[in-house]
């Protein structure tokens, strides 16, 4: 099964506003484990063609001279779409990516994502752990995952780690409850095919045997013998 972990950086918090994509990051899922395929990743730094306002920059550190020379979310739109194919989008805080990534889409004349693609991490935290913090930050302390890198916000660096807390929280490295070994042929699947041990014997000895007939004496018609 092909999922697409997806995460993005933008220069606000409303496309309504004017607000754009500056990095986005996708990550690809084989049954839920991140593949090592060469191009199992999408990752691209985009201009904004606009100015990056400080509160923006402080959350991922992205500033206009370097993003100058990045392209427009134009010229890999055709590649991205590509990349994700019909597969199902994880995204933590999926509503916010979406409306960013259709607003992008209808403005190039792509239709727009589906909201039944994404599945929210976000959400299945908040089933999970009711009351209990689920940012990606505190999923990744939850789950002992190594987030020490992330000083700053990183579309490709956030989706790594949320391709981790997406396998804790859908159960695990063993969500089938399947060993890992075993699909791959190692030491659970020749412990499977281990010869059976010989049964152990239930017979009476003639000594138990005499005792229980002894015993089957002093009972009034007993079902035993019938």
């Amino acid at each position: 099964m092909r999922e697409i972990v997806l995460d993005t950086e933008t220069t606000g918090l409303d496309p309504a506003s004017g607000h754009r994509i500056v990095e986005v990051g996708c990550i690809e899922l084989i049954n839920h484990v991140a593949s090592n395929r060469p191009g199992g990743t999408f990752h691209h730094y985009l201009n904004p063609e606009r100015s990056m306002p400080a509160e923006a920059e402080a959350v991922h550190g992205l500033k206009d001279d370097f993003l100058a020379d990045k392209p427009l979310f134009a010229d890999i739109a055709d590649a991205f779409l590509e990349f994700i194919g019909d597969a199902p989008l994880v995204i933590h805080n999926a509503e916010f990516d979406m409306r960013f990534l259709n607003s992008e889409l209808t403005r190039l004349g792509h239709p727009p994502l589906p909201s039944s693609r994404a599945v929210d991490t976000l959400a299945m935290a908040r089933r999970r752990y009711p009351g209990a913090q689920a940012s990606l930050d505190a999923l990744c302390r939850r789950y002992d995952i190594d987030n020490a890198g992330r000083t700053l916000h990183g579309a490709l660096l956030d989706s790594s780690l949320l391709a981790e807390v997406y396998l804790e929280l859908i159960g695990g490295r063993q969500p089938d409850l399947t060993l890992a070994a075993d699909r791959a042929g190692g030491t659970a699947g020749a412990a499977a095919t281990r010869a059976p041990r010989p049964a152990r014997p239930h017979a009476p000895t003639p000594e138990e045997a005499k005792a229980h007939e002894l015993f089957l004496e002093k009972i009034k018609e007993p079902i035993w013998t019938a």
